[in-house]
């Protein structure tokens, strides 16, 4: 059980590849199983997570694949879903480069002893994040609701929330580097 949350973490990412390859399309039914498919592997975020705590198998290899799985796994879907013009490239980029500066952060502030715990909006950020990304990926219109409309919707609050808790990371970052010094 203590590597069960890790192996699930390991399967995420090994979906990577496989959504690069069904997003190569624009055919309606594969789109539709790759949101399918991005819907289920980013609930098992939430799983290892739980797993992980329940039966206190936190594990360092945990610590660091877990975070790397869900930022490859976004990045992989945003970058796509540009090459199929659903999304801006410009979004992309700042959502991709407030990941980067985020986990640079929190490794320059760990190796001055200072954890930057993530935050209730950190959890939400992933949450939008994971719907947009589903919706936009599915695009197509099912049961006469717009997915791509719905899903720029979730994309733009994902955008906001996003841009958000990067901006409290650095806060609380700075906040303790005055702190100490001061």
């Amino acid at each position: 059980m203590r590597h069960l949350p890790n192996v699930i973490t390991i399967i995420r990412i090994l979906f990577v590849p496989v959504l690069l390859i069904l997003l190569l399309s624009s055919d309606k039914f594969i789109n539709c199983v790759a949101a399918f498919f991005y819907a289920v592997v980013s609930l098992t975020d939430m799983l290892d997570g739980y797993l992980a705590r329940r039966h206190n198998a936190i594990t360092d290899t945990g610590k660091l694949i877990d975070p790397l799985a869900d930022k490859l796994l976004i990045s992989t879907a945003l970058i796509m879903l540009i090459s199929l013009d659903r999304v801006q490239a410009w979004v992309v980029a700042l959502i991709i480069g407030r990941e980067l500066a985020v986990t640079g952060l929190r490794s320059v502030a760990s190796t001055g002893g200072v954890v930057i715990q993530a935050s209730s909006m950190g959890k939400y950020k992933t949450i939008f994040q994971a719907v947009a990304a589903t919706l936009l990926i599915a695009h197509y219109e099912y049961f006469m609701i717009d997915f791509h409309r719905t899903g720029m919707v979730f994309l733009w609050i994902a955008l906001a929330i996003t841009l958000w808790s990067g901006i409290d990371y650095f806060w609380k970052y700075f906040a303790v580097q005055i702190k100490e010094r001061g």
